[in-house]
C-alpha cells in the first residue's frame, strides 16, 4: 500500500538544503522510514538527484550495529562523499540507536552524537535527515545542541483524511474503521479484523513496551503496563501523578512512589504513545500546574490494548479531534472559564466550566467543543455556555457527529460535523 502523505512530503521539500539537520520524529511504525526512504527519496529521484548521492542508513538494522557508534557513523558517511562539489542527501533512520543506554538512563544530552551531526553539516555539501522515536532526545535537547541548526518535523499516524483517501466509499463506514483501528499505516494492509487486532496488540507489547523496558531498564514492567491501561481507559480525563500513584498503589497493593510514576509517564509520552494537554485559564490567561489530560496518539493501539472494550464514542471522538488538531500544527490546551451562577437560594457563585480545546497557531485562536450529539435545547445550551462566556472575537466551534453542512448559528458559533472537520483542514475559517 502507498499513501503519499503529501503534507509531510511538502514539509521536507520546504526544508530541503536549508543547512539544518531535519529531525523527523514520531511514534514507531507510524511511517517515518517510509516517508523518508521511499516518498522523499522518490521525490528527489524525480528531481534528478542520482541514486548514489542518497545515503540511506537504518540503525535499527542488525547489519548497521557498528554504525550506532557516532564516530563510526561519521567515518562511514564521510567515506561515501566522493565529490565535494555536489550535494549529498543523508538519511539516518532511528537515530536514537546512536544514543547510549547510559545517556538515556541518566537523561544526559548525547553530546557526541550531536557533535558528529554538526560536524557532518559543516562539510557544506550534506543535506541531513534523521528519524527517531524519542521526543526527549530528539526535540527538546536538539534545539539547544544544534545551536539553531536543527529543524523538527513531527510525523503522526495516518489522519482520517489519509485513511479515507485509501479506503474510499461511504465516509461514515470509513470513519467507523478509523475509530476502531486508528491510523497505523500497516493495519490497513491486513486482510481481516483478526489480523488487524493481532497486529495492533503485538505492536504495543512487542515493540513499544519492549523498547521502553530495554532502553530505560524498567524495573517494574507491570506498573508500566498498569499505568498504560489506566491512561487508555481514561482518555481525556483530568489526572495528575499523585492521583495515578494512589490508584496504581491501591490496585497492585504495592508501595510505589510518585517519582516512579512520573518517570514511567515520561517514558510513555517521550515515545509518542500519549500526549499531555494542559489546562488553561482563558480569562486569567495562565496555565494550571495540574491536573492535565492525556490523549492516545493512536486509537487503534488504545483499543487493542483494551481488547476493543470501552468504546465510549464521545471520549473517542474527543481524542480523534485532539489528534487532528495536533497533526495540523496547532498548540492545543484544555480551556477553563469561570462562569457566574445563582443557586436556588439566590446566592451567587462561580463555576469552573471546561472548553474542550483552546487552540493556537500563529495569530489565530479557536475555541472548540466536542459533542457527540445535541439531542435537545438543554444539551445545546450546556455546550454553548462555556463558549459564549468568552467575550473575545476569536472563532467558537462545536463539532458533532453529524453529516450536516457547516453553518453559523445565531450566536456566531460555527457548527461542524465530524466528517467535514476531519476532511477539510480549512473548515475552521469558514
Amino acid at each position: 500500500m502507498y499513501i503519499p502523505r503529501e503534507s509531510y512530503l511538502q514539509q521536507l521539500v520546504q526544508r530541503r538544503e536549508n543547512e539544518m539537520v531535519k529531525v523527523i520524529c514520531g511514534l514507531r511504525r507510524c511511517g517515518k522510514s517510509f516517508l523518508l526512504f521511499q516518498i522523499y527519496r522518490d521525490y528527489l529521484l524525480k528531481e534528478g538527484i542520482e541514486d548514489d548521492r542518497i545515503l540511506q542508513i537504518a540503525l535499527d538494522d542488525d547489519q548497521c550495529t557498528e554504525l550506532r557508534n557516532p564516530d563510526n557513523l561519521s567515518a562511514f558517511v564521510r567515506s561515501r562523499i566522493v565529490d565535494k562539489k555536489r550535494m549529498y542527501y543523508v538519511f539516518i533512520d532511528e537515530i536514537q540507536y546512536a544514543i547510549s543506554k547510559e545517556e538515556l538512563k541518566n537523561r544526559d544530552v548525547p553530546v557526541r552524537l550531536y557533535s558528529v551531526l554538526n560536524g557532518l553539516l559543516r562539510l557544506g555539501n550534506l543535506d541531513i535527515y534523521v528519524t527517531g522515536s524519542n521526543s526527549k532526545m530528539l526535540t527538546t535537547d536538539i534545539l539547544t545542541e544544534f545551536r539553531g541548526r536543527g529543524d523538527k518535523v513531527e510525523l503522526h499516524p495516518l489522519s482520517f483524511a489519509e485513511v479515507y483517501s485509501y479506503l474510499g466509499g461511504d465516509r461514515s463506514l470509513a470513519y467507523e474503521d478509523y475509530v476502531k483501528y486508528g491510523g497505523m499505516p500497516m493495519v490497513y494492509a491486513k486482510p481481516n479484523e483478526l489480523a488487524k487486532s493481532l497486529y495492533l496488540a503485538d505492536l504495543f507489547q512487542e515493540v513499544y513496551f519492549k523498547d521502553i523496558q530495554e532502553r530505560h531498564e524498567v524495573e517494574l514492567p507491570h506498573v508500566l503496563e498498569t499505568l498504560t491501561d489506566m491512561l487508555c481507559s481514561n482518555v481525556g480525563a483530568l489526572t495528575n501523578v499523585s492521583k495515578l500513584q494512589r490508584t496504581i498503589q491501591s490496585h497492585l497493593h504495592l508501595n510505589i512512589d510518585d517519582e516512579t510514576i512520573a518517570a514511567y509517564l515520561n517514558y510513555l509520552t517521550e515515545s509518542f504513545l500519549f500526549k499531555c494537554a494542559k489546562r488553561y485559564d482563558v480569562k486569567g490567561k495562565r496555565y494550571f500546574e495540574y491536573p492535565s489530560k492525556y490523549y492516545c496518539m493512536d486509537l487503534g493501539l488504545r483499543n487493542a490494548r483494551l481488547n476493543f472494550r470501552q468504546q465510549e464514542e464521545n471520549h473517542i471522538m474527543e481524542n480523534i479531534i485532539y489528534n487532528e488538531l495536533v497533526s495540523r500544527g496547532y498548540g492545543v490546551d484544555v480551556g477553563v472559564v469561570k462562569i457566574n451562577s445563582i443557586d436556588d437560594d439566590g446566592k451567587r457563585y462561580q463555576n469552573n466550566c471546561e472548553i474542550d480545546f483552546v487552540i493556537n497557531r500563529g495569530m489565530k485562536r479557536y475555541y472548540i467543543q466536542s459533542a457527540l450529539n445535541l439531542p435537545d435545547e438543554q444539551k445545546t445550551r450546556q455546550a454553548l455556555r462555556p463558549l459564549l462566556s468568552v467575550k473575545d472575537m476569536f472563532r467558537k466551534v462545536i463539532i458533532t457527529k453529524t453529516a450536516a453542512r457547516p453553518w453559523l448559528d445565531e450566536t456566531g458559533v460555527l457548527r461542524l460535523g465530524i466528517y467535514d472537520f476531519l476532511l477539510d483542514d480549512k473548515v475552521l475559517d469558514l
